[in-house]
């Protein structure tokens, strides 16, 4: 791979390190799990040729412990690698502390098929991007989950039946408990929320919600629907808020008083 292989250079500190270091500071991290040392040098180099920070990890140990302590704009994260596999790692960060569950995760993986991107969809991924691939793309589509999960939609809150939605603070509260949610989650809700009583087709909502990501499908627009209905629905089985309108698609209803 050429001038990839070679490690990045240590240049000599500038006169002025102060504004040099608060630069650095201002970029956003991203962590990145990956166990081939080639593809991580890869991945690396173009995120920091983009503009972010990274900090790469062989294996998944240590991972969720130092984004607890530091919390990262964004995971990479490969599925098969040494000391568990990223599956599991996006599991457990959407389960941990409530500084880091929110994360935007991308998985980056050989596995191809359907059943593996909804399984990653359900685990609670926001992008999954196959190998090989172009880096230009996976920077591309870095940058479109970062826009996604970060740009907060209006208005600020929407307060209906016994939910409260703040795009400001992202927080969604259900029944006066503040209840996880991830950035997509999140964004799906309001969405459909701010747009009570319409009815949409699942592509309009994978055009409205996910816009640019490439590996959503209108089935990945039902599993997040079935995760939403399992948190703020008394009974997901017959859903109150989000309504299935066969043949058409899905309303967010606001109940009746």
């Amino acid at each position: 791979m050429g001038a990839l292989n070679r490690p990045l250079p240590h240049a000599a500190q500038p006169a002025n390190e102060e504004p040099v270091a608060a630069a650095a500071a201002d970029k956003q991290k991203i962590f990145v799990v990956e166990d081939d040392a080639d593809i991580a040098r890869l991945v690396r180099h173009h995120l920091e040729a983009a503009g972010y920070r990274t900090r790469v990890y062989p294996s998944t140990h240590a991972v969720l412990s130092d984004a607890l302590r530091e919390r990262p704009a964004l995971l990479l994260l490969d599925i098969m690698v040494p000391g568990g596999d990223g599956i599991e790692l996006c599991r457990q960060i959407r389960q941990s502390g409530e500084k880091v569950r929110a994360t935007p995760i991308v998985f980056m993986t050989a596995r191809t098929s359907e059943a593996d991107r909804i399984r990653g969809l359900e685990i609670g991924a926001d992008d999954y991007i196959t190998k090989p691939f172009s880096p230009r793309e996976l920077v591309a589509r870095v940058k479109a989950v970062l826009r996604r999960c970060e740009a907060p939609p209006s208005p600020a809150v929407i307060r209906t039946g016994d939910l409260e939605i703040d795009a400001l603070a992202m927080v969604l509260t259900v029944r006066g408990a503040v209840i996880t949610a991830t950035a997509t989650e999140f964004r799906l809700l309001h969405y459909l929320a701010r747009h009570a009583g319409r009815v949409f087709t699942r592509d309009q909502i994978l055009d409205a919600v996910w816009k640019d990501t490439a590996f959503v499908s209108p089935r990945s627009v039902d599993v997040y629907v079935r995760k939403l209905r399992a948190k703020i629905e008394l009974d997901p089985e017959q859903p109150r808020y989000l309504r299935t309108v066969r043949g058409a698609g899905y309303r967010f209803e606001t109940p009746k008083k």
